[in-house]
């Protein structure tokens, strides 16, 4: 039986670059994982870049527009926004995203 609220312990928030992204394996699946210290937040969005047909999201550049955070594609430059991963110059195009939290210094993902 799966249940709807399936928490995995991915990482130490200590494996993570403020301000930046870095790449993890969730079971079969790359995640990019970004860690913003000021808002004591991880977003975790898919790591392949759907435009540029690789998995190069982690070293993309985070930035804001009209207050929504984003991260640039570094292959041709698409922002996506964390929070729902949708594609501000394509709205047919989007990333997986997932929910996380922090507890204990340790990044929580959720999985269902």
């Amino acid at each position: 039986m799966t249940t709807k609220n399936e928490w995995f312990d991915l990482c130490s928030i200590n494996d993570l670059v403020a301000n930046s992204g870095v790449c993890a394996l969730l079971k079969e699946e790359q995640v990019a994982l970004f860690y913003l210290p000021n808002e004591q937040k991880v977003y975790a969005v898919g790591q392949y870049d759907p435009f540029g047909n690789a998995n190069v999201m982690s070293r993309g550049i985070i930035g804001s527009k009209l207050g929504q955070l984003f991260v640039a594609s570094p292959l041709y430059k698409q922002h996506f926004l964390l929070e729902d991963g949708s594609c501000l110059e394509d709205d047919a195009v989007s990333l997986p995203v997932w929910k996380t939290q922090i507890i204990n210094e340790r990044v929580m993902i959720n999985t269902a």
